[in-house]
């Protein structure tokens, strides 16, 4: 995983000026002319950082302006730790809060969280909180926009852009192809996204949206990347086809899709891992 202070140290002194200078700008500037209006228009607006990760205000195609927000990023970088293979969080009581940021990386206002509305290391990495205010309570207070989360799988070639609150920094590339499965230590998660090589993501961009930058939805959250060319382990995922095949990409960085998590919120973006289209993995009866 790309867990929030691996590399940070080492990162830190790179990026010392990072925070200050919007990173679209930089990522425009070295960006061909045709490419570059694309790359402009993905910017820091509806972004967020954890305390530990990244993260984004989002919504589903169906949320209304009085529904209660929600923030997405890892479930890797939950406050409460990794959950197992195999462990769903729903409904956990939360106090977390995260620092909205604007268009131009600067602090728009701080989200508190009510709960983890789901979370999960299981198939796919994601956190999902509800937080305190609405959207239109939000966007009254601060002017921003939630992210809207796109229903569609994602396509290969698209050019996409990863957005990290965390670091104030994007990252701009294409989606390369998908994983059938993609495995690291004791997780596996399926159909992952697998990055073109210019998305070099570091400690910290976990969580992180993926934006496609045509539609400007979110099609996947970062997560991971192989830096040591080991097999399968902690930091160092490997893919796995439909054979069994295992194969390993040092340098290669990953992201979960999540065209497949509206389904699974419905009236008044209320979590319902029963509703009909909903693939979500759910808690164990026990």
């Amino acid at each position: 995983m790309k867990k929030p202070l691996v590399g940070a140290l080492f990162a830190a002194v790179a990026l010392v000026g990072a925070g200050a200078v919007p990173a679209a700008s930089a990522t425009a500037q070295d960006a061909a002319p045709a490419k570059q209006s694309k790359a402009k228009a993905v910017d820091f607006a509806g972004t967020v950082a954890l305390s530990n990760c990244s993260g984004s205000l989002i919504r589903m195609p169906d949320s209304q302006p009085g529904d209660p927000a929600l923030v997405m990023s890892n479930g890797h970088c939950l406050e409460s730790g990794f959950p197992g293979p195999g462990e769903v969080v729903v409904d956990q009581p939360s106090s977390r809060t995260f620092t909205l940021l604007n268009a131009d990386a600067s602090d728009a206002a701080t989200l508190k969280a009510t709960k983890v509305a789901y979370g999960t290391m299981t198939d796919t990495d994601v956190s999902v909180y509800e937080l305190d205010s609405t959207y239109q309570e939000i966007e009254d207070e601060s002017g921003i926009k939630a992210l809207e989360l796109a229903d569609q799988h994602p396509e290969q070639g698209k050019a996409i852009t990863v957005v990290s609150g965390y670091w104030k920094k994007t990252y701009s590339c294409s989606v390369d192809g998908f994983v059938h499965e993609l495995r690291e230590g004791d997780w596996t998660w399926k159909d992952s996204v697998r990055y073109t090589p210019e998305c070099q993501t570091i400690g910290g961009t976990s969580g992180s949206p993926v934006v496609d930058d045509e539609s400007g939805k979110v099609v996947a959250v970062n997560n991971t990347g192989n830096e040591d060319g080991e097999e399968c382990t902690d930091n160092n995922p490997c893919e796995v086809d439909e054979n069994g095949n295992i194969t390993v990409h040092k340098g290669t960085n990953y992201a979960q899709e999540t065209y497949n998590i509206p389904a699974c919120f419905g009236e008044g973006n209320k979590l319902d891992l029963a509703a009909e289209g909903c693939t979500l993995p759910k808690p164990t009866r026990r």
